[in-house]
This record gives structure tokens, sequence and C-alpha cells, in this order.
């Protein structure tokens, strides 16, 4: 996969567009992140279009991309900062403006329609920051 391709991907990511994983994903693509496992587009859109984007804006940043015909290898990382109060967000009850951030890597399997049959993300760090400037580092997020 070339460079430009995954750049848009990432773009359309950003933008919360869900269709981007109808162009994008296998349509049995398996996806592996600490404990949560899903399968499917629909398990992806369902992740993201009703337990993420409602509750968090997410950005993502590929400083380091790495790829050849059947693998797509990236240093990602990723703010996620609460939109609302909620006491029960997927990572546990949080307040406005406060954030959380990845920093990790993930390998992508390519099928062979350049579409990402399999994603597995291993983190380095998850860290909160609280509306007062505190930090905690929570380990794996799922």
């Amino acid at each position: 996969m070339r460079e430009e391709r995954f750049r848009d991907y990432i773009r359309r990511f950003n933008e919360e567009d869900h269709t981007a994983f109808d162009d994008y994903l296998a349509p049995d693509m398996h996806m592996k992140n600490g404990t949560l496992e899903f399968t499917g587009i629909e398990g992806m859109k369902h992740h993201y279009r009703d337990l993420i984007w409602p509750h968090f804006v997410e950005r993502l940043t590929v400083p380091r991309f790495v790829s050849s015909d059947t693998t797509v290898a990236i240093q990602m990382n990723t703010l996620f900062t609460a939109r609302r109060d909620n006491p029960e967000s997927l990572f546990g009850p949080v307040r406005e403006g406060e954030t959380f951030e990845f920093d990790g890597l993930i390998m992508y399997r390519l099928d062979e329609h350049e579409r990402f049959a399999d994603i597995l993300v291993a983190y380095n760090s998850f860290v909160h920051t609280d509306l007062e400037g505190n930090t905690r580092d929570l380990g794996i997020p799922h």
C-alpha cells in the first residue's frame, strides 16, 4: 500500500467518516487491541461511530509509516478529547475537555485488494490528563 492511500484513510478517519471503513477494510476483517477484539466492518463502525466518536474527538497522527505488498506498520499517536461530561464513557467517567493519549504501533495485514484484513494494535502508553493537568498512565485501554 502506498503511503498516500493510507494517509487518505487516516484523513477520513479523523473526519469521522465511517464510510472509510467500507473502502479500506476487508468485509471479514479482524481487529485486536488489548482485550478488545471484533470482526467485520460493522464491528469497526459500531466501535467508532457508536462508542468513541459521540463522546470523544479523536485525532490520529502517523509519524512513521512502513509498508510492503502485504503489510502496513505504523507508529500511531492518538489524542482523545472528551466532548462532554460522561459518567460512563468507554474509558470510565470523564469531564468535558479531559484527554487520553495513545502512543503505540499498529500492524495491518492487507488482502489482495489492499484492504485491511487484520489489525493488531500494540501500545507503549495510554495517558489520561484531567482538567487540572494531572496525568496518569492507564496501561492497556481495553
